[in-house]
Parts: C-alpha cells; structure tokens; sequence
C-alpha cells in the first residue's frame, strides 16, 4: 500500500506527464497532450545583464555561479517527451551550473536544464515556475504548456522560466536508480499485499535493496544533496542568472513546499510568489499521509457522484456503493492481472495508481471510466496508460526518472518512519480514512519504506515557517477539495506566512493558469502590479 504520493500540480499530471496518449477510447482531452512537435526554434542567446550578480550573492566563493551567463538556443536535446509545443523563436533552452555541496564548492558541480517562454510585450523580469513532485520537470512543464500559456496575460510581461531541479529530468547527473526494464518489472510485483511477518521482511528487504541501489548509482555525496535545502539556493541562483535583484515564482503541490523553505532562507529576495496546493512544512509526515489519502477518498466520492449520473457507470447508480463496487473490479487483479498492452499486463498496484491518477484532475474522470468499464471486460489498456501517466512511462517504454528524484528528495527532507507500531498504525488509518484504496489485506503491520535505509541523513524536518519582517506579501492558492494537498494546508501556509488566500472551490490539484478566471485574473495583477487579491476571495470552478 503505497502512500505519500507526488505532489504534482494539475499543470503537472495533466500537462507535464500527458505524452503518455490516452488514444480515442478515452473520451476526456487533456491539456498539453495533442501537440506532438519536437521542433523547437532557437532563439537568440542572452547573457546575464552584468558582471555584477543581481541581488548580491551569500559569499564570494559562490560569485562564479551567481554571476554566469546562459546561452540560450533550441530545445531539442531538452524535451524528454513529444509533448514540447512549437513556439517559435519564443520557447528557448539553456543550462546553469550549481555547486553539488554550497559548503564545499570545490567538491564538484550539478548542470541545471532550464527553458523559457520569452515575453510578449515589454519585460518585467522572468517568472520561475515549477510544477511538484518532488521529481517533476520544470522544462517539461513549460515546454508542454507553451501553447497555452502564449496566451496568457502574464506572459505579456514575464517571461515563463522552467527548470529541471538538481537530480530530476534534463539536469545532471539526473537521480536513476531503476532501469526502465527493473521500472516495468516493480509495477508488477505484489509485495506489498503481504501483510503477514513474513512478507513485511520480503518487503523492507525490496526496499532496503531499492536504497542500496540508489547510493550505488549515484554515491552518497550527491544523495546528501539532493533534497530542497539545496534546491532553494539553486533557485536563488537562478534569480541572479536571469537577471532579477528580486524573485518572481509560482510553485504548484511541493512546489510550494519549495517557496516556504525558499522564503526562510532568503526573505529579502522575493518581489512576488504563488504557492498553488500547499504542502503545509510544519505538519509531521504522519499526518500529512493521512490526510492526504482523506483527501483523495474525497475526490473519488466526487468522481462516484459525477459518474452515477451518467448511464453504463462502472461503480453504478449509487455512489453509497461505489466503493464495494469498485473493490469487486479491481480486487481480483491481486491474484489474476489483466492483459493491457502487448507484454504488460494491468496489476492490482497499477490499477490503484491509475485511479490515483484520475484524482488528480476532472479531465481525467472519462478516462477513468473507460479504464472500469474495460476491466469488466477484461481488458487493462486505459488502466495501464493512466498508470503510466502518474509513473513518468513514455509510449516508448521509457521511464522519466520522476519517481527516483521523488523518493531521493523525500528521503532526505523528512525523517524516516521506523517504528513498527507507528507504522502499523499509520496503515490501519489510512485504509479508514481511504477505504477505496484498501486492498482488503490489511494486518495492522507494515513496512519500513526505502528512506529507512536511506545511505544519508535527512536535512530538514517539519517546521513552521516564520514570516520575516522584510518577507513581501506571498499569494496562496488552496482547492477545497484538493486530493493530494488538502484545503487546511494551504490555510496553515499562509497563516505561516502571514499570506493572502484565494479559496478555489472544486475536485482538482491546483487551480493557478487552468482556466479559471478568478484564480488567473487575480494572479496576474498580482505578479504585474503587486495587487494583493482581497482577503476572503472565493472562486467557483
């Protein structure tokens, strides 16, 4: 039973990872997905405005990185999918460097994949965007939402700067524990329905087996480094680079995570943030799991609603039961997986994460149905493509690395959960709070997940952020029923930040640049004028 999912924004599964086709069968069209261009027109080459870095820099040691220029060009060797979008002479690509350790420079440098869509109109500055995860492509996010967001007001003004984060996607090194053969094999596996004594050692041996693979790979050094303590001074040196003495960003799901942590270590060097589906830093990794998988169980009672009114609904006209329904479909994959495609077939593990998935966004609710209307039938094609989605797995058969950078990161931002009766407890809640995703095996055992038997200590903790007195006003975006960052997060966060709250009403991840005029229209001002949006605003979706 898997928990603590990515934190990935809407713009995130459903425009950063939607290469992964859900052909005609599916009746839903998803945002990014039907453009398959890989031609991306270079662009001029620009250098950062002075030798000067803007805003200054920690310490002299560092002015190399500070201060570097990027040679922007095309982005070919950058897109990781065919979902990039043809913007020409506007969707440009480049590299920074970072140091692995800022404490020890000399130990050796990390290469930053970043890409931009250049403004339309007079510049402000460059707004940094990045999508979640841990493990999400900024690159891909911006590449694969370049048509759209050509059409956006702020993109007038700003221009829209993606980067990959140390360990994830185009960077390198890049965080690959798993071949994507070893990937296709683990999808298959049914470990973690083993509750017993006996399969909970089969299960933390897998994972300690997972972990020493990852320190193997990639060496303790870089592992130490992988986390957000880093990636925040990666993005103060970002700020410098493009050319900004203050910060414009926007981060969805642990993306916000990044702004909070962002936001402590360099107050003075925010002009403007987003934080859209907040992860709430102070909240214990317990706690945060349970009411994270509450608020998926949320989502899917929604999803039961919807569908029960339509006819030929899988999970049937009452969504009192779709539940139990939804349990005899996916149930006996535990035993006997379905044929999906050729040489793959749908596993138990696949079919809970494809539902995961379909959580994440109302676009993905047709596609959902399609996937259990198969399965009656016998058939596991659109389970296994939504399953695909949420893993990072191309139409190829290649894996993006999302889920080595997730638990690389997390391991190394949360303490691990060692104890047993803790643990136990922690898995007998979470099939109460979301009983959908119970496999019916529950013991009140479970296992120690790889980051128990993670090669380097965990950096941060949870913690509450305290809002510095030169701290500007920070805008917090929170979805009232947000499936994997629940409402009351993002209301914490901005009580944390002293932040103003835009209260979107619906069943998706993330709102901010999906189409909501609400949400968008006062993001924008915000961004373009530093118009703080009024205490208590509502948007309905």
């Amino acid at each position: 039973m898997r928990i603590r999912l990515p934190w990935i924004g809407a713009s995130g599964p459903v425009a950063l990872l939607a290469a992964v086709a859900l052909t005609a069968a599916c009746s839903t069209t998803v945002p990014g997905q039907s453009v398959p261009s890989r031609s991306i027109a270079a662009g001029p080459t620009s250098a950062a405005p002075s030798a000067t870095p803007a805003g200054g820099e920690p310490n002299a040691a560092l002015h190399k990185y500070y201060s570097q220029s990027v040679s922007w060009g095309s982005c070919a060797a950058f897109a990781q999918t065919d979902g990039f979008q043809d913007v020409p002479g506007r969707l440009q690509c480049g590299s920074v460097t970072v140091p692995i350790d800022y404490s020890n420079p000399s130990a050796g440098d990390a290469t930053l994949a970043v890409t931009r869509l250049v403004a339309q109109g007079t510049r402000q500055g460059s707004l940094l965007v990045n999508p979640g995860g841990p493990g999400g492509s900024g690159v891909q996010l911006v590449g694969g939402s370049a048509a759209n967001w050509s059409k956006l007001a702020v993109n007038q003004t700003f221009d829209m700067v993606g980067w990959d984060p140390r360990g994830v996607g185009a960077s390198t090194p890049q965080v690959r524990c798993y071949s994507d053969a070893q990937m296709d094999a683990n999808r298959e596996l049914t470990l973690s329905d083993d509750n017993t004594p006996e399969g909970i050692v089969k299960q933390e041996q897998f994972n300690k087996e997972n972990a020493d693979l990852c320190a193997q790979k990639m060496g303790d050094t870089f592992l130490a480094h992988v986390g957000t303590a880093d990636t925040v001074k990666d993005l103060d040196v970002l700020r410098s680079v493009l050319g900004d003495k203050k910060l414009n960003y926007i981060g969805f799901s642990y993306g916000t995570f990044i702004g909070a942590i962002y936001a402590q270590e360099f107050p003075g060097n925010i002009r403007a943030m987003v934080l859209d589906g907040a992860v709430d830093p102070s909240e214990d990794p317990s706690k945060s799991n349970v009411r994270q998988m509450a608020g998926f169980q949320t989502v899917f009672d929604d999803y039961a609603k919807a569908c029960a009114k339509v006819a030929g609904c899988p999970l049937g006209n009452d969504p009192s039961k779709a539940v139990d329904v939804y349990h005899h479909l996916v149930w006996p994959l535990i035993d006997k997986p379905v044929p999906a495609s050729p040489g793959r077939p749908l596993s138990y593990q696949d079919a809970s994460t494809a539902t995961i998935q379909a959580m994440y966004s109302p676009n993905l609710w047709n596609a959902l149905t399609t996937g259990l209307v198969e399965l009656k039938q016998g058939i596991g094609t659109t389970l296994q493509k939504l399953a695909d989605m949420y893993e990072g797995r191309d139409a190829n058969g290649h894996y993006s690395g999302m889920m080595d950078a997730f638990t690389a990161t997390n391991c190394v931002d949360n303490p691990p959960i060692t104890d047993p009766a803790v643990l136990g407890r922690l898995d007998t809640e979470i099939r109460r709070v979301a009983p959908f995703n119970d496999d019916g095996r529950g013991t009140g055992r479970a296992a120690r997940s790889a980051c128990a038997f993670w090669p380097v200590k965990n950096t941060l903790s949870p913690h509450t952020i305290t809002a510095a007195p030169n701290l500007s006003k920070v805008v917090v975006v929170s979805t009232t029923h947000d499936p994997a960052t629940p409402y009351a997060n993002g209301v914490s966060l901005a009580k944390q930040l002293n932040a103003a709250l835009i209260t979107f009403e619906g069943s998706q991840h993330t709102a901010t640049f999906e189409g909501n005029d609400c949400v968008d229209g006062s993001v924008t001002r915000y961004f373009q004028s530093l118009t703080v949006p009024p205490a208590g605003l509502r948007c309905s979706g």
